[in-house]
């Protein structure tokens, strides 16, 4: 699918950390966005997203919304559900009227996090708190639907322009210590959400459907990546690492939930960035 003249709505496009990149990036190649936030449309409104849809007329629908709060998720369980687990095929069910491409975003968090490998496409979910228990039932409840011009992305590990974020949230509390303590024993992958904006799109150049995973190349811990931010924008802070036990949540992290992104490579020819150059791409942006 050309995306230049392509008709696109973004669900979560107007204020989303994902969604703003994908707008962004779609408009830079050439098509017709509609970027939406929850003040434009409720996703839960099925009459008012079959409106806007009906109007529009898209050719391709990406869905960036989410509930996105993992500790919350804990405590809003039926909330995190509306968003993660009811909402996707929801849309999907309205999108086929069209016959338009369904993007749909979701997460590393889907997994176990106790494996000792990358993740692949083919593995089997199995979420350990209601963050990811919620988005699991989203992928499942699309795999039900079984429309066939559905693609799901997994990513993880979010940072970017836009939004608040893990990156711009460690810089900000550097800046004001001496001494932060991050989490060193939770391994992901580290993702631009510019580059998965932009590789996104080429997954649907390349007309694919399924499932695909998509981050950044190379892994890290928390405490890695908030190293390395300090340490790119040269701030006088020291970066301790500590375990989990010492700093405590309501919903369980998986220890290790790095994503294998060989598929998309195959499919694209594409092979991300390491998360370190975009890091310091994102660094110098921020200013």
């Amino acid at each position: 699918m050309r995306i230049q003249g392509m008709k696109a709505v973004v669900f979560g496009g107007r204020t989303g950390l994902l969604g703003q990149a994908l707008s962004a990036r779609l408009k830079e190649e050439g098509a017709d966005v509609l970027a939406l936030s929850s003040e434009d449309v409720d996703v839960l409104d099925q009459a008012a997203v079959a409106g806007i849809l009906d109007d529009f007329r898209p050719d391709a629908v990406f869905n960036a919304v989410a509930y996105t709060q993992v500790d919350g998720a804990e405590d809003e369980e039926e909330k995190a559900f509306a968003l993660n687990a009811t909402v996707p095929p929801l849309l999907a069910a309205q999108v086929s009227r069209f016959n338009a491409l369904f993007i749909h975003f979701s997460t590393d968090f889907v997994f176990k996090g106790n494996a000792n490998m990358p993740y692949l496409e083919t593995d089997r979910p199995g979420a350990v708190s209601v963050y990811g228990i919620s988005k699991a039932a989203g992928e499942q409840g699309l795999l039900d639907l079984d429309y066939e011009h559905t693609l799901i992305v997994r990513v993880a590990w979010l940072f970017g322009p836009g939004k608040m974020n893990f990156v711009q949230r460690m810089l900000e509390l550097a800046a004001d210590r001496d001494q932060l303590r991050v989490v060193a024993d939770q391994t992901g992958s580290p993702s631009y959400t510019p580059d998965i904006a932009e590789n996104t799109l080429r997954l649907v150049e390349n007309d694919a459907t399924g499932v695909y995973h998509l981050t950044n190349t190379g892994t890290a811990t928390w405490h890695d990546l908030a190293s390395a931010a300090v340490g790119m924008a040269g701030i006088e802070c020291e970066v301790d690492p500590i375990p989990s036990s010492e700093w405590p949540t309501r919903a369980v992290r998986p220890a290790y939930s790095v994503l294998d992104t060989s598929r998309f490579t195959e499919k694209t020819g594409v092979t991300p960035r390491h998360w370190r150059d975009a890091l310091r791409e994102y660094l110098e942006k921020l200013g």
